[in-house]
């Protein structure tokens, strides 16, 4: 089965990201389609790109950089989960992004985002010109939760509405065919560089 990574894009304390992820985790294994593998940027802890070298030249040196490409490098298709920050998404997504390069290329990634009244919709227009840049296929069928304190719980937990539920649905069920069709243009996984 193919493997879905979940990336928690925001690191900043008391974030909505987390809870949020969480529950689109939950419902992507209830969906099936995909072996299910979630990535906080706070808990992986990149530092501002420290890498001597461009990306796509795969010597990586520092130890993180490494086990970040492996996680990376071992998805078949990404959601990111993002906040919208004054029009844009976080420094976090952005660095964890631009650690790697090969690790991307023929892979979908679906969105999830959350905010105001834009219910994060910028930061997303905003990442698709990045992602498509490093050979990504992002999909039509996105989540985008606005105001999306009114769906935490007293206890923080997320408690989506039927809409979003079955904009998850919807997306999940998009990465599932645009994976398949993407597979065969994807190389054979290739370890970082030791």
């Amino acid at each position: 089965m193919p493997n879905l990574t979940i990336v928690v894009g925001s690191t900043r304390p008391g974030r909505a990201g987390a809870p949020i992820a969480q529950w689109f985790a939950a419902r992507a294994k209830d969906h099936g389609g995909f072996d299910v593998n979630v990535v906080d940027l706070a808990e992986l802890g990149l530092p501002l790109l420290d890498e001597p070298n461009h990306p796509r030249l795969r010597t990586y040196t520092q130890q993180h950089t490494k086990d970040w490409s492996a996680i990376a490098d071992a998805a078949d298709a990404f959601v990111f989960v993002t906040p919208e920050y004054n029009y844009g998404y976080p420094a976090s997504l952005k660095n964890a992004i631009d650690y790697l390069h090969h690790e991307w290329q023929h892979k979908p990634v679906g969105f999830v985002s959350y905010g105001g009244v834009a219910a994060g919709t910028r930061a997303v227009q905003q990442l698709k010109q990045v992602v498509t840049t490093l050979k990504m296929l992002p999909v039509f069928e996105s989540v985008n939760i606005p105001f999306h304190t009114q769906f935490l719980d007293s206890d923080g937990t997320f408690q989506p509405n039927e809409v979003l539920d079955q904009a998850a649905g919807a997306m999940l069920d998009e990465l599932v065919r645009t994976e398949a069709a993407l597979r065969p243009l994807r190389p054979a996984s290739q370890a970082a560089a030791s």
